[in-house]
């Protein structure tokens, strides 16, 4: 930074006279801390959070202004701002909105210290003042946020986003792993909407990623993408890659909001694809227009990350960093709280020189449904355009299928014959092509997935007779007993299922999933089989559900966000009955002893969209509370592709083996 202010280069130069020319970065500046921070109304105090939002936004500005042009004046200023309020602050108080006061002003505090901690005029003591109030007050209200069943806490992403950002920036502050880890672990597997999972809700084709604040408001689904993607800035300058978890999704929801937020073509919005969003208290069916085009100083640096380090395409971050360049600080994007969301001068922080040339294609990926092949992929930084080719042999030769394609950066691959296909993607760059991406696989027509027999007799494992290596394993109060064809698992209710293997359908869109069961049960909500990640990822097959009767639900968003296929029909306890679940598309079909008894043609999920599951099983539901399957298993089967209503009453034969994979 200092090399590039000295040299008066673009865009550095221009953020850094953003910065000089701003109140907060004054030797003038007098802190004004308080005892207690109130945020929102709680029909007692005043609402003062805006002393702490000021002086914060102060210290971080004369702090930067210190490293920078080295004038240990602005030092010192941060360094009173700092200690007059751990000298001070006690708590925080006010409505619900405490939690964004301590959870958004708690990481950008702890980013100015940070910076701050190497200056020998800030004490030894009162360091360590200010780490003990980070830890003993911001940290304390924090780790509540993440912890806590309140509304808006498990209704919308940013309280919680805004919580594990402090948590880890306190955590790299005072040196404390285990902060660290926490707000990691979170990012990755917590059960609420700051969890990444959650935080990108969706994946459309192209790798444009649904937020969850995406149908609130765009003030608020702009400040969601801020706050995440601070988070991965601050775990990746740790050694921690969070950008790329997850193959990218956070780039996928950067790109979703930034074009979402873009104006086309002088005049309209480019449009972007929506998926119903439901949870427990909000359902939302298109993307929200409201504070539309909201601008926030974050772009600079999700662009600078994912294009010139990663060499990465990136093309509507790009074009909102360049439209906002050069990104300024508070009171530059409209004044008030909300402009205080971000620290701001990201074009100073965070710009870097162009990389010399993009990395090649990533993430390839292949679903697929309704008998179409959907292929979704990364593209390379200075690419002009993308060539899709397919071999029916892993690792080629190929022959290109498309080419031209620019936007968005996926292809949809019809017609084909029920078979195995490898795809690749290369990109055209000024520099000629670039090598491939890596190879995606898809298998179309019906196959078999995964073939349970049950017929061992002994032991805890049943083998995967379809050659996939889908192993079952027998845990609990599980028995070998006669079956309807050969052996059978028995399931006491209790505590025996049958695990599965961790992704066993990561890669599966339409499916077939089929069973011979006897149910000696009665009660609600028993599973016949349960996949997912926990309660907010999930798709499962019940005897008896909210009806009585028969019935499949899957969900991204835990029982609020439940979209079902209901039987008109009760399953009948104490006898043999064939049961199947497809899905063709949008369209699940529910089947007992052959004969269709529920539908929905609006299925949205696939089996894919749940992510990493490692909760699969046979007999157990997610839901701690729920009862364990009673009775009788056999010949449970799972097809890639969705079989039809004849072959669903052929799988009841006896002699149906389907030794070659394929539905015949």
């Amino acid at each position: 930074m200092r090399e590039k202010v000295a040299a008066k280069a673009s865009p550095w130069i221009g953020s850094w006279n953003r910065l000089i020319g701003n109140n907060h970065a004054s030797l003038a500046w007098t802190p004004n801390p308080q005892a207690v921070v109130y945020r929102g109304n709680d029909g007692v105090h005043a609402q003062n959070f805006a002393t702490l939002y000021n002086d914060v936004h102060a210290a971080y500005a004369c702090a930067l202004r210190w490293k920078v042009s080295g004038d240990t004046a602005y030092a010192d200023k941060a360094v009173q701002i700092m200690n007059a309020w751990s000298s001070k602050l006690t708590g925080f108080g006010g409505s619900i909105d405490a939690f964004l006061a301590s959870g958004i002003q708690g990481y950008q505090f702890a980013n100015a210290a940070e910076i701050m901690r190497t200056y020998s005029g800030w004490t030894a003591v009162d360091f360590a003042r200010f780490q003990a109030m980070m830890l003993n007050i911001f940290y304390q209200d924090n780790h509540h946020g993440l912890t806590v069943s309140l509304t808006p806490l498990t209704v919308y992403s940013n309280w919680q986003l805004c919580c594990m950002a402090s948590i880890l920036s306190i955590g790299v502050l005072c040196d404390d792993r285990a902060l660290f880890d926490e707000a990691i672990s979170y990012f990755k597997t917590g059960l609420g909407n700051g969890a990444i999972a959650q935080t990108i809700y969706y994946i459309h084709p192209g790798y444009l990623g649904q937020t969850q604040e995406s149908g609130r408001d765009q003030g608020h689904d702009t400040l969601s993408i801020s706050l995440l993607t601070s988070l991965c800035e601050m775990a990746w300058n740790q050694g921690v890659d969070l950008y790329g978890y997850d193959n990218n999704r956070v780039l996928a929801g950067a790109e979703y909001v930034a074009k979402g937020n873009l104006i086309e073509s002088g005049s309209m919005y480019y449009a972007v694809p929506f998926a119903t969003y439901r949870n427990s208290n909000v359902t939302q069916t298109a993307f929200a227009t409201g504070s539309q085009g909201a601008v926030r100083p974050e772009w600079a640096m999700i662009y600078n990350h994912y294009v010139n380090r990663r060499g990465l395409a990136a093309p509507y971050c790009q074009k909102f960093a360049i439209l906002i360049e050069p990104e300024g600080g508070n009171h530059d994007y409209g004044g008030g709280g909300g402009s205080y969301d971000q620290l701001g001068y990201g074009s100073l922080t965070f710009a870097r020189d162009a990389i010399a040339s993009g990395a090649a294609p990533s993430g390839l990926t292949a679903t697929v449904s309704a008998g179409a092949v959907t292929l979704s992929w990364w593209g390379s930084a200075y690419a002009t355009s993308y060539s899709v080719k397919r071999s029916t042999t892993r690792g080629g030769a190929y022959a290109t299928i498309a080419s031209d394609i620019t936007d968005l950066l996926t292809y949809s691959d019809d017609g084909l014959a029920a078979g195995t296909y490898y795809y690749v993607v290369t990109a055209v760059t000024p520099s000629g092509e670039t090598a491939a991406s890596n190879e995606a696989t898809a298998i179309t027509g019906t196959r078999l997935h995964t073939y349970l027999a049950f017929n061992e007799s002994s032991g805890i494992s049943a083998a995967d007779s379809s050659g996939n290596g889908h192993m079952g394993t027998l845990v609990g109060g599980v028995a070998w007993v006669a079956g309807k064809i050969g052996d059978a698992v028995s399931l006491n209710g209790s505590d025996g299922y049958v695990s599965l293997p961790n992704d066993i359908l990561v890669d599966v869109a339409d499916f077939t999933i089929a069973a011979w069961v006897q149910w000696k049960g009665t009660r609600s909500w028993e599973r016949l089989f349960d996949f997912g990640s926990g309660t907010d990822h999930y798709m499962f097959l019940t005897p008896k559900g909210d009806n009585g009767n028969l019935c499949f639900k899957n969900s991204l968003t835990s029982n609020g966000g439940e979209v079902a296929i209901d039987s008109a029909v009760a399953l009948p306890p104490g006898q043999w009955v064939h049961v199947a679940v497809t899905l063709l598309g949008t369209t699940g079909t529910l089947y007992v002893n052959g004969s269709v008894v529920g539908s929905n043609t609006a299925m949205e999920f696939a089996p894919f969209h749940l992510g990493s599951t490692s909760q699969n099983s046979i007999g157990r539901s997610q839901y701690p509370n729920d009862p364990y399957f009673n009775g009788f298993i056999d010949e449970f089967r799972i097809y890639r592709g969705a079989l039809n209503a004849a072959q669903i009453t052929a799988l009841m034969s006896t002699d149906v083996i389907f030794a070659d994979g394929f539905d015949g």
